[in-house]
């Protein structure tokens, strides 16, 4: 591979290895790189999660070697909006999740010991939360400034799963709950959802209910926030974003069918979040009408998804509205 890619051995078994990060080379040899590895039949996908991998090893990297309180102001989670790919690399990286992305690709067996996730030692892990939650704090002693890399920092600790993170992040979050109380957008809006949803992650839903029922509902602003989150996050908007104001500014190049199909993946996979799921489809729907025709494979899946649901108990009122109107927009747009 090393002959083949045009790059010494040593090179080569270093970017493998991990001890030469990729992120760290010239920005032609990594062009140059990604046309070769094309050219040999590498898996277009796979190549252009890359770049979230990278984004990946930056933002590991920044948070372990994190030295004092002026780090954060420097810390790549504070200099722009990281996406869902990402998460799932950072995430491959601390518990050893396979992104879904890859999750279903065949891989050849390799002869000797490989490892089966690009997996950090454990002293390595335990440094990147402690460092991490320090840097959630700091944030928030930053003020305004400290918004999104505090937000993103929560999040990321939640991937901690000892008795000790759970604990801090319980506190960490129900700190912040005067956000989710809030009514229709505010500056705070992002940060809010992320508080609502993360208290799911710890077995309290009634915030994200009440966060859909006062900062969304009836609020314009709060809906087309909404929608851009999920589509930024499930990557039907493909430009990176440096900050979260882009959420309330109303969609003009951003791909519905692609946050239509992310959302219907995501309906039966994450039943916690199955308000925040409906609500959204609902909304999507309501101002797409025309969404069912452009895919009525999906749209036959939605269905059977509703149908299933409004079966069912355990779910709101305010879902279950929701389901019957998106249950007839697809019966109306039945091809």
């Amino acid at each position: 591979m090393a002959e083949a890619m045009g790059v010494n051995l040593d090179t080569w078994q270093g970017w493998e290895s991990g001890r030469r990060p990729l992120a760290n080379v010239k920005a032609g040899t990594l062009l140059e790189l990604r046309r070769r590895l094309l050219a040999f039949g590498a898996d277009p996908h796979v190549l252009t999660l890359l770049d979230a991998a990278m984004d990946a090893d930056r933002i590991i990297s920044a948070t372990i070697y994190a030295e004092g309180e002026q780090s954060a102001a420097r810390h790549p989670l504070a200099d722009w909006v990281h996406t869902r790919d990402t998460a799932h690399m950072i995430a491959w990286a601390l518990n050893g999740t396979t992104p879904p992305a890859l999750a279903d690709r065949p891989t050849k067996p390799r002869k000797g010991p490989v490892a089966k996730a690009p997996l950090l030692p454990a002293p390595d892990r335990d440094t990147f939360f402690s460092r991490l939650r320090d840097t959630a704090d700091s944030a928030v002693r930053a003020g305004e400034d400290g918004i999104l890399l505090h937000r993103q920092a929560l999040y990321l600790c939640s991937y901690d799963q000892t008795p000790e993170a759970t604990s801090w992040m319980g506190h960490a979050l129900h700190a912040r709950r005067d956000l989710i109380a809030a009514r229709g957008w505010t500056p705070h809006w992002a940060a809010a959802r992320s508080t609502a949803t993360a208290l799911v992650r710890l077995g309290d839903s009634q915030p994200l209910s009440d966060f859909i029922d006062r900062a969304m509902v009836d609020d314009d602003t709060a809906e087309i926030a909404n929608l851009n989150y999920w589509a930024y996050w499930l990557g039907a908007i493909r430009e990176p974003q440096a900050d979260d104001g882009f959420m309330r500014e109303q969609p003009t190049d951003w791909e519905p069918v692609r946050l239509m199909r992310g959302l219907v993946s995501g309906l039966h996979q994450a039943p916690g979040y199955v308000d925040l799921y409906v609500h959204s489809l609902w909304a999507l729907l309501k101002s797409h009408r025309w969404l069912p025709l452009a895919d009525p494979r999906l749209a036959g899946r939605l269905t059977e998804d509703t149908d299933r649901l409004l079966d069912r108990g355990g779910i709101s009122h305010r879902s279950r509205r929701e389901l019957s109107s998106v249950h007839y927009v697809l019966g109306e747009n039945r091809t």
